[in-house]
């Protein structure tokens, strides 16, 4: 077997909020043989198994009693190109952001409002990642899962994957399905999205009228790494809570007394509201307890100063949701993945 399974690994480098938590056993995949013998030594030593890519998208709140598997394969193909549309396919190992960087350098437009956002591409299509107005189903052209139930590969169409507002069908079956690669339909033409927040103001303010795709990626890691901690310098996974649809009249009704409400427009008759308004508008922006706490610059982030436990996150966490859900009636919903 080429699989390495070692005992007692700590996970606090594999989890961005740098949480110090131990798995009963780990091991990296770096390719199918290595997915399919995982999964044989999970099933003979009756142990389950915790797949993990980056880690930017889990809370991790006690030690791991599985085998826990980190997706590390690596490659990136070009698959077809016919002079205006390329598809390339990577491995779900890739880090996500240098995967950008690459697409950029060949030309390729597409990925470029999804700069600097923490992960790997096999958990991309998990969570649907988006920002600044484009999401991974906006460039989707297919991806090889495992089917751990049978042990079968799958390749998954757009319709399939049930794409929504951060979630998928790999969300909602969790535990089925293993990703293994991901391909993506990107343009040799830029078509380029400015409307989606300070985006435009930031490329108007570096003196550039007509921004490349580059550009644009560069204008968005500038304003993402204003907003947004290093996991690297700061433990943190990205935007704790999703930002909640409720029915316009709702929004309607919280304008009459908070007019400067952000909210946008979605199909079906709902508002999406800004998460980070509820909260730094509640108080919570920049609070400390212990080494848990809200960044001060971003409500939305919640960060770990050093040595804050799980436990002490999501209890933070609770008790940021419960006093949302009491000011404003709206509930809050976490993204990251605890265990």
């Amino acid at each position: 077997m080429t699989l390495q399974v070692r005992a007692g690994v700590s996970l606090k480098p594999f989890n961005s909020f740098g949480v110090d938590v131990s798995a009963r056993l780990f091991a990296e995949a770096h390719s199918d043989a290595d997915v399919r013998q995982a999964l044989a030594y999970a099933a003979e030593h009756a142990v389950p198994l915790l797949v993990i890519g980056g880690g930017s998208n889990l809370l991790l709140t006690g030690d791991i009693d599985a085998l826990v598997v980190r997706m590390a394969s690596q490659g990136i193909r070009l698959l077809s190109d016919d002079g205006e549309r390329v598809v390339v396919e990577a491995e779900a190992g890739e880090p996500w952001h240098p995967f950008v960087h690459h697409t950029l350098a060949q030309g390729w437009s597409g990925l470029e409002n999804l700069s600097l956002i923490p992960g790997t591409v096999g958990a991309a299509p998990m969570q649907n990642i988006g920002a600044y107005g484009v999401e991974i189903k906006d460039v989707f052209a297919g991806l090889t899962a495992l089917d751990r139930q049978t042990g079968e590969l799958h390749e998954f169409t757009l319709e399939e994957c049930r794409f929504a507002y951060r979630d998928s069908l790999f969300k909602q079956q969790a535990g089925r399905w293993l990703i293994l690669r991901v391909r993506f339909a990107l343009s040799r033409a830029a078509h380029l999205h400015l409307e989606y927040g300070p985006v435009r103001q930031r490329l108007t303010e570096q003196g550039i009228d007509q921004p490349t795709p580059t550009d644009v990626s560069r204008a968005i890691c500038s304003i993402r790494s204003e907003k947004l901690p290093d996991p690297a310098v700061l433990g943190n996974a990205g935007s704790f809570f999703k930002n909640p649809l409720v029915p316009a009249t709702h929004v309607t009704h919280l304008k009459q007394q908070y007019p400067d409400l952000v909210a946008y427009p979605q199909p079906g008759g709902q508002m999406k509201i800004a998460a980070g308004w509820l909260i730094e508008h509640a108080g919570w922006k920049g609070f400390r307890e212990g080494d848990a706490g809200v960044h001060k610059l971003q409500a939305l982030v919640l960060v770990n100063y050093g040595n804050a436990t799980g436990p002490q996150l999501l209890d933070l966490a609770l008790r940021i949701q419960k006093d949302i859900a009491e000011r404003f009636q709206v509930e809050l919903e976490m993204e990251p993945n605890r265990y």
